[in-house]
């Protein structure tokens, strides 16, 4: 039985924003198993192999089908070649080549059902202004959407100003914010119009 609502499980695009340690990665990680066996990941600020334990651990199923565009590793100073399922990237700064990379896994993978996820956004930004990033996410969310695949984003809320925020709610259909309360995770979902939902404690 998944923890997440209706509404965040049909949807195209979702963008996963709050503070620290309040679940948003828990999160990321369940929606992309909920939607496909074989996702896609740029991680930002984890290495390929971090992110296949941490997967594995959460969904509690194999990573083997998971891709991954590991913008960490070469920054660290391992130079491992690209592998059908792993990509590197130089560093989180660089966009084109994480697009370059995307685009190389979306033709690879015809016929595939998979779902694409950026964890996250808020380390891109250490990198370029939020117009930028805001460019480079609706790119990526429609070359995901011309695929059918669903997309998530991650943004810590606390990290950036208001406006910042609001800019990168701009290309997602739904926003599921998270918090800490009472010493417990909770979520809730806003869309566009709507009020937003209870928060839910999961």
């Amino acid at each position: 039985m998944s923890v997440l609502p209706d509404a965040v499980l049909d949807a195209g695009s979702v963008l996963i924003s709050g503070p620290p340690m309040s679940g948003k990665y828990d999160l990321f990680n369940r929606l992309l198993f909920e939607w496909s066996n074989a996702p896609i990941v740029v991680s930002t600020g984890r290495t390929a192999d971090k992110v296949r334990s941490d997967y594995e651990q959460i969904t509690g199923t194999d990573a083997d089908d998971v891709v991954i565009i590991d913008c960490v590793t070469h920054q660290q100073g391992d130079k491992p070649a690209d592998t059908a399922t792993t990509k590197y990237v130089g560093n989180p700064g660089d966009l084109t080549e994480i697009g370059i990379k995307f685009t190389d896994v979306v033709e690879s993978s015809t016929g595939l059902s998979r779902a694409v996820g950026v964890y996250s956004l808020s380390e891109l930004l250490m990198y370029w202004d939020p117009e930028r990033i805001y460019r480079f996410t609706r790119v990526m969310t429609s070359q995901a959407s011309g695929q059918d695949w669903p997309f998530v984003g991650v943004v810590g809320s606390t990290t950036h100003d208001e406006q910042v925020i609001h800019t990168l709610h701009e290309p997602f259909e739904l926003v599921l914010e998270t918090r800490m309360a009472d010493d417990e995770r909770q979520f809730r979902v806003r869309g566009r119009m709507d009020q937003p939902s209870e928060w839910t404690t999961f």
